[in-house]
């Protein structure tokens, strides 16, 4: 691993290898997290969603830079890709699920809960009324688990009831998901030529629209250009890398593809507000990936980036 590259797992500790194209996990939190001293190091998965659910104890977690403390019965939803950490208070007691990208597929519409609080994470206290069913659909789908990696229906169905049994907080405060399938794809165009710096009119063309066109998207569903989206992504994939591995500025500017790492520096700048030497130093550790902090990023895109 360079010093550059934040750990990724398909489960914690496991080598993604090829994921499934359909799974779901689910497992105590003392199963992994009592063999490493309650202690889960910053990591990230590509292929699923996790949600942590504490029944009794305290965990802190940081989640792309946001820090938290919460004690339980709480819960916690880290979207794909999201570099996060915990640790526990010793014999915490609880339940991790992780389900893979698809089951995202559930959420009927821009505007369902489900797919909003697993696309774009949350946190919070597990309501009262919902405690006793969330501990049962957890300790159910664990009795029912056989391959995990090719989920029964019914385990499905149990993980889509415990998502919808947890109420996000400030859930009235979230702005609306885009639902358009050009967005989505410039999305995962972004994704995978992150470092390749292509200009707004080579994304256009794969996904068969004008230039114009897709500027056009951007404004109508998340108030931005192609341009904002694209540097907004450089910048949380920048943040994540100085806060989160012993990379320097240098050698982050190069894994990014900035050919000038002054050039780099002054992006940095100009999208959050303060030089990336600030964050390696941990001065601006608490902002990484806070989009609160991004002076330069709209606020819709802000929250969906």
């Amino acid at each position: 691993m360079t010093p550059s590259t934040i750990p990724t797992f398909l489960l914690y500790g496991e080598d993604p290898g090829d994921a499934p194209a359909q799974f779901g996990h689910i497992e105590t939190i003392a199963a992994r997290s009592s063999l490493l001293d309650w202690e889960i190091g910053a990591h990230r998965h590509l292929h699923s969603v996790q949600i942590l659910l504490v029944s009794h104890g305290q965990v802190s977690f940081r989640c792309d830079g946001r820090a938290e403390d919460l004690s339980g019965p709480c819960f916690m939803a880290i979207p794909i890709g999201s570099v996060h950490g915990f640790h526990f208070q010793p014999e915490t007691r609880g339940f991790v699920l992780s389900l893979s990208g698809g089951f995202l597929a559930r959420g009927t519409s821009p505007e369902d809960p489900l797919r909003r609080m697993l696309t774009l994470g949350a946190s919070g206290s597990i309501a009262a009324s919902a405690t006793e069913r969330v501990d049962w659909l957890c300790r159910e789908m664990l009795a029912l688990q056989t391959d995990w990696r090719s989920p029964s229906a019914l385990f499905l169905a149990l993980a889509e009831a415990l998502v919808r049994s947890l109420e996000e907080r400030g859930a009235a405060e979230r702005p609306t998901l885009p639902d358009d399938a050009r967005l989505a794809g410039f999305r995962r165009l972004i994704e995978q030529h992150l470092t390749e710096h292509r200009p707004v009119e080579w994304f256009a063309e794969r996904l068969g629209v004008s230039g114009k066109t897709l500027t056009r998207i951007c404004r109508r569903t998340l108030d931005c250009t192609p341009s904002d989206l694209i540097h907004a992504r450089l910048l949380l994939e920048a943040q994540r890398l100085l806060c989160f591995t012993s990379a320097s500025v240098v050698q982050v500017a190069e894994d990014l593809g900035f050919s000038d790492p002054s050039y780099f520096s002054r992006f940095y700048k100009r999208m959050s507000g303060h030089r990336p030497q600030q964050d390696k130093s941990g001065a601006a550790l608490a902002t990484a990936g806070d989009a609160a902090t991004q002076p330069g990023v709209p606020d819709a895109l802000k929250a969906s980036t």
